[in-house]
């Protein structure tokens, strides 16, 4: 059933405030994290199957922190603040890049970041779900995700003008430029953190959870259902870190791919809100099924482009299924859940996807380089897997017709 159009006059000040603090912390994070598998490749000389495991274990190390997080967001009442303590674990580790002098020293830095994602990913995303009437919610996640994007293509093409400045149109990363862009990425996550601290208002959650249990029964099964055919498409959704050497491997300078990851990410911020406004009128099944299917055909295309024209254009397509698939996705976690599990649900959630993506990165490092005396199968083989389990998961999503339980409007919009 097609219902009538959202608008974005309507939102609450709390989506505003998250909005804002993301928009920040983007520019801050995409101005540097983009350029780490470069500065481990160019500079360190570190392999694909290194670079594979530190991402790994980046997205996934502080998983656990995720379930944790949501669920004490739940147990408090309170989601704004346990937001604000990850935001500034994060911006406190970010210093550290510029010191950083070996690949283990930037695993750590990574680690510590990504440490500050988990705590502050769950509460985050729950204190928008609390704040949002059930009938926007595509599009209030939409337009997260948008304000979140269009923060990490100003990141990047700020980056972009720092290294045309320092370097120009060189093929690698010098050390310099590297350091320059870090201490600039200091100054957006601090207005991360204050923006978070003086704008956004908690909403109180339903009632007291009691002792805590980490279970997935209580969630109910089609949460568990759509987890397992979210698991399985992003075990084949690698760290973009090998698209970025992908995109060098076939001969684009440095500043080639920090002005095609500024073009891929407008595309993301403009395909986001209409995605989440069209998920709240036709469903979030749809889209996300087209999202996936977008996404297997781009990862075919990167395993087979040639020249690094193909990789640009691919990469500007890749946007529109960040868009259509991202933001969806974590609108339908909210509506498969009560309102009292809210933080439970997106803490299990996102520790899913950081827990798949270190076999999923380190699946992606083998296939390209190998281990030991095998050299794997070549820069192309860890996009032609991505393409088979995206299309896996899309089979799957189109077989499971889930019954959404009654999720009760106690937004506090």
């Amino acid at each position: 059933m097609i219902t009538k159009r959202p608008r974005l006059k309507d939102l609450p000040r709390n989506l505003w405030a998250v909005s804002l603090t993301s928009f920040f912390m983007d520019i801050s994070s995409e101005m540097v994290i983009n350029l780490v598998p470069l500065f481990l490749s160019n500079y360190l000389g570190v392999k694909a199957n290194i670079i594979g495991i530190i991402e790994g274990i980046a997205e996934s190390t502080a998983s656990i922190l995720k379930v944790f997080s949501g669920w004490l967001s739940d147990k408090l009442k309170g989601r704004k603040w346990i937001a604000v303590a990850g935001y500034t674990i994060s911006t406190l580790a970010k210093p550290f890049f510029y010191f950083a002098n070996s690949w283990g020293m930037i695993a750590g830095v990574r680690w510590a970041d990504r440490i500050g994602k988990g705590v502050r990913t769950a509460p985050r995303d729950a204190l928008v779900a609390d704040s949002i009437k059930p009938e926007q919610r595509g599009i209030a996640f939409g337009f997260h995700r948008a304000a979140d994007t269009a923060g990490a293509m100003l990141g990047i093409l700020i980056a972009a003008l720092v290294v045309w400045l320092a370097q120009s149109n060189a093929l690698v990363l010098d050390i310099s430029t590297f350091q320059t862009i870090v201490l600039i990425s200091l100054i957006p996550a601090v207005l991360a953190v204050l923006s978070l601290i003086i704008v956004a208002k908690d909403v109180k959650g339903a009632k007291d959870l009691g002792a805590p249990k980490i279970t997935l029964r209580g969630l109910g099964k089609p949460f568990i259902t759509f987890l397992i055919i979210v698991g399985i498409f992003d075990l084949g959704n690698s760290s973009d870190a090998f698209l970025v050497l992908r995109a060098q491997d076939r001969g684009m300078s440095v500043l080639g791919i920090l002005i095609m990851l500024g073009v891929f990410n407008l595309v993301y911020t403009l395909v986001s809100a209409p995605a989440g406004s069209l998920s709240d009128r036709i469903g979030r099944r749809k889209v996300i099924i087209g999202g996936w299917i977008v996404y297997a055909l781009i990862y075919l295309g990167f395993g087979l482009a040639q020249t690094s024209l193909h990789i640009w254009a691919l990469y500007v397509v890749y946007g529109f299924y960040y868009g259509l698939a991202y933001g969806t996705a974590k609108a339908m976690v909210a509506d498969l859940v009560p309102i009292e599990l809210r933080g439970t649900a997106y803490g299990t959630y996102n520790a899913l996807l950081g827990i798949i993506d270190f076999p999923a990165s380190l699946i992606a490092g083998l296939l390209w380089s190998g281990v030991g005396r095998w050299e794997g199968f070549g820069p192309s083989a860890p996009f032609f897997f991505g393409a088979a389990m995206a299309l896996i998961a899309v089979v799957a999503m189109l077989l499971w017709k889930p019954k959404l339980p009654e999720v009760p409007n106690s937004s506090g919009a």
